[in-house]
């Protein structure tokens, strides 16, 4: 991709070429695999200049590794970022991504309507840390506002939130952020940088579960995190961790000495150094070779999903549908603004009768598979409020979307018939449960 600059190619071409060239010893054209631990150094100074940071290279593969690599400089690519770090899971991406920012008794604020996960790992796990959340309704960015106080490092919300298809409002949660002096951080998820790049709407860091659409197939677990390399750390006195000098590098300053590159430079020669969830190559390369299809699945993916909800709209067993691509939704204009008008493949409906009948669903599908993931090929069901939020409070259930009667889709890839079938079926096998009970 040398002969024009690399983001001057379109989307498409750049999710099969961006980071990759043929091996050169063999020329391979797909990415090896490079399944090993160590690389061998020229000599004892080049072994130094790399510990130093003076030169960028591979040293150990819990730090870089080049099939990693690859990956991470597509996702960059792909977002309008300035580099990432690929890491073991989207749960240690989130991980990584505050862990530069943030220090003892300091605060972020975080969407109260996140995947059930991200709840517990922000609300409780990061306790351990004395990192406190404060989660809020980003619907209304006052909200965010009002949150903020002087131990506030960052804001978190995703572009298209897991499971109830709520879209953010990025261009008003940037302003309220940049205002403060601090990162929007946005989980890329569900819309994957095909249909949104928030980047281009003012955040500062994008988090990725690569396990779910990048992927694409339901084989690997995997996260990242892409810098936009323009956020100024230096601007005020928050961020020490990377303005400040480092000692376990001679005291080198990470914004300093690396500009654009201090975020992923720090999340690669800290984050994973020490606390060490680094991606596996065959990760890496099957998340690869499922980026180079991703454009035709999410394309089809949001087709499908689109169907399906008009369907579930329509159907007398289904009291709601919460989907930004229908035009009853509340989120309807901002899924045009960020989305390119597609709602994504995931979303949830309400079941008349409950707790109870959300069950009878899930049990009833054939086709579709009742299992804890999302973005696969196939089509999945869950039941948030029994499996995925059930750690969760009453209240932080609804907030999240994910009450009693809710029943969540990943709108796989078949032909989409054959879905609306299945949960025709398994509506009705429930509406027959549920008047034998009354």
């Amino acid at each position: 991709m040398s002969k024009k600059r690399k983001d001057d190619y379109g989307f498409e071409t750049r999710m099969i070429h961006a980071g990759s060239q043929p091996e050169p010893i063999t020329g391979a054209r797909q990415t090896p695999i490079y399944q090993n631990t160590g690389y061998v150094f020229y000599d004892a100074d080049h072994a130094a200049s790399l510990f130093n940071l003076q030169t960028f290279g591979f040293i150990y593969s819990r730090l870089t590794n080049p099939t990693v690599a690859v990956l991470e400089e597509r996702l960059a690519n792909l977002e309008g970022g300035r580099g990432a770090t690929g890491c073991a899971s989207g749960h240690a991406a989130q991980l990584l991504t505050l862990f530069p920012l943030m220090e003892p008794g300091d605060e972020f604020i975080a969407s109260n309507r996140l995947y059930g996960g991200s709840v517990t790992q922000f609300g409780k796990t990061f306790k351990k840390f004395d990192w406190q959340v404060r989660f809020v309704d980003v619907d209304d960015p006052e909200n965010v506002r009002k949150a903020l106080t002087p131990r506030t490092k960052a804001v978190f919300t995703e572009s298209l939130a897991n499971p109830g298809g709520v879209v953010s409002d990025l261009e008003a949660l940037s302003k309220v952020a940049r205002e403060a002096g601090i990162p929007l951080i946005v989980d890329n998820t569900l819309a994957t940088p095909y249909l949104c790049r928030p980047i281009e709407w003012g955040a500062d860091l994008i988090v990725h579960s690569t396990t779910k659409f990048l992927t694409g197939n339901g084989t690997v677990i995997g996260g990242a995190v892409v810098d936009s390399g323009k956020f100024d750390w230096a601007q005020n006195d928050k961020f020490g961790g990377l303005t400040q000098p480092e000692p376990a590098y001679h005291g080198l300053t990470f914004y300093e000495s690396f500009g654009d590159m201090a975020y992923t430079t720090h999340a690669h020669a800290v984050g994973l150094r020490d606390l060490g969830p680094t991606m596996a190559p065959m990760n890496a390369f099957l998340t690869l070779l499922g980026i180079e299809t991703l454009s035709l699945r999410m394309e089809r993916h949001g087709q499908n999903a689109q169907k399906v909800a008009e369907f579930l709209e329509a159907h007398d067993e289904v009291a709601w549908v919460s989907y930004a691509g229908l035009t009853s939704s509340p989120y309807h204009a901002l899924a045009k603004k960020y989305l390119g008008g597609s709602g994504g493949a995931l979303f949830t409906f309400g079941v008349k009768g409950g707790y109870e009948a959300g069950v009878k669903v899930v049990e009833s599908c054939e086709l579709l598979s009742h299992l804890a993931n999302i973005g696969d090929t196939r089509s999945l069901i869950l039941h948030p409020a029994s499996t995925t939020h059930r750690q969760l409070t009453d209240e932080q259930r609804e907030a999240a979307g994910a009450g009693p009667d809710v029943v969540r889709l990943s709108i796989g890839l078949e032909t989409v018939e054959d879905i609306i079938a299945d949960l025709d079926q398994a509506l009705k096998a429930a509406a027959q449960g549920r008047k034998a009970a009354e």
